[in-house]
């Protein structure tokens, strides 16, 4: 009770932790990247005293003779940090750590490698006590790069925000997805639920129209009410069909497109200009007679909407080679292109009094039981809408 009353306060308080966590993590990463850094200069400094100490041996006449220490850390294998040696007139006088085999021309590598190093460390001056001038000489400058494991280092906070990222992505799609399947579950069950409501009173209704059936009623009442009565038995069969797999019938399309448009031309306004294009010849495909006639008849209501009750309506159908599109044009109000995709979302409607189902559930219908495509063929703003549907042909 208390984690669905305060909802949205548990999860911004989940968010602002997980901001707080990522940027603690982020943090500490950069303080240990400058501490191994930091450490990683420290060490080349100890390198240039012992390099130092080295040329100063045969500068002083100790022909070359040094201790163990300033041995070891020139000679120490452990080292992996790339590095470059200048002497005093610029020349490149030794590199360590650095793969130079299959190089043409190594000496511009060496000098580009140097540039590089430059921007990346402020390089270490190498220096002897000369105590014949009492002053200190230079031994030439030391160039050294970022270590492998620091470079690896320092990506490593993207790599994190990468997976962080990755792993809020697929939250998402799963909360995602399990509101939507919780969504066709309300649906569907609404659906079925209406099905089982109206079929009460329908019932009722069948057996009123047999009593005025015997008592001398106008037959054309009797006909028109019948009409109705068949009507409300297709909408039934509609709404028990949503929450399962309907069953696809070999259907010629181009029968079923002039039912339902005869239907809906009958008992719409007489304002609206009404006009179909269709082939001479049937056009069959897998087909759920009930679901597609509510297709048609949404898409239809929608354009008469957009009209207002008033302007051009036209319906056609086109064959291809393994296709066929449908298509209803309307003169209504248009609609921008940033809501070509939108308006196939539940929920949404530019109605004051509308559930936003409409066109999702055509889409659905179309898409998911048909296996076709429904899309937005052409929109201008003031001028009209064309909606078309793709379905593959038998």
């Amino acid at each position: 009770m208390f984690f669905t009353k305060h909802r949205q306060l548990i999860r911004w308080i989940i968010i602002i932790a997980s901001f707080a966590i990522i940027s603690l993590i982020l943090w500490n990463t950069y303080v240990f990247f400058q501490k191994f850094k930091a450490e990683e200069r420290r060490k080349m400094q100890t390198w240039s005293y012992a390099q130092s100490d080295f040329l100063n041996s045969f500068r002083n006449g100790l022909d070359g003779e040094v201790n163990n220490v300033t041995t070891f850390i020139i000679t120490d294998s452990t080292s992996t940090t790339p590095m470059i040696l200048v002497s005093p007139k610029g020349e490149i006088s030794s590199f360590n750590n650095l793969d130079t085999l299959g190089i043409k021309n190594v000496d511009a590598f060496l000098r580009k490698s140097q540039l590089q190093f430059e921007e990346e460390n402020h390089p270490i001056a190498l220096s002897y006590y000369n105590n014949k001038t009492n002053s200190d000489e230079s031994l030439g400058m030391l160039y050294y790069g970022n270590s492998p494991l620091l470079n690896k280092l320092k990506y490593y906070p993207l790599a994190l925000l990468l997976i962080i990222v990755l792993f809020g992505a697929v939250v998402y799609f799963f909360y995602r997805s399990s509101k939507i399947a919780t969504q066709n579950k309300l649906w569907s069950g609404m659906a079925k639920e209406t099905a089982h409501q109206i079929g009460t009173p329908l019932s009722s209704l069948i057996g009123w129209t047999e009593i005025l059936k015997g008592e001398n009623t106008n037959p054309e009442y009797i006909k028109e009410i019948e009409k109705d009565i068949s009507r409300l038995q297709t909408i039934t069969e509609r709404f028990s069909k949503i929450g399962s797999l309907p069953t696809l019938n070999k259907v010629d399309i181009v029968a079923e497109t002039k039912d339902a448009y005869d239907y809906l031309k009958t008992r719409s306004s007489r304002l609206i200009n009404f006009d179909i294009t269709l082939p001479d010849h049937p056009i069959y495909v897998n087909l759920n007679t009930q679901l597609y006639g509510w297709t048609i008849e949404n898409l239809v209501k929608n354009a008469i909407d957009a009209m207002k009750g008033k302007g051009d309506l036209h319906v056609s159908i086109t064959q291809l080679e393994q296709s066929v599109k449908i298509t209803v044009t309307d003169s209504g109000k248009g609609i921008s292109k940033n809501e070509f995709s939108t308006i196939f979302e539940p929920g949404y409607t530019t109605k004051k009094r509308g559930w936003g189902l409409g066109l999702s559930l055509v889409k659905r219908i179309v898409e998911d039981f048909h296996n076709g495509r429904i899309k937005v063929l052409h929109s201008e703003k003031g001028k009209g809408t064309t909606m078309q549907i793709s379905l593959k042909t038998i």
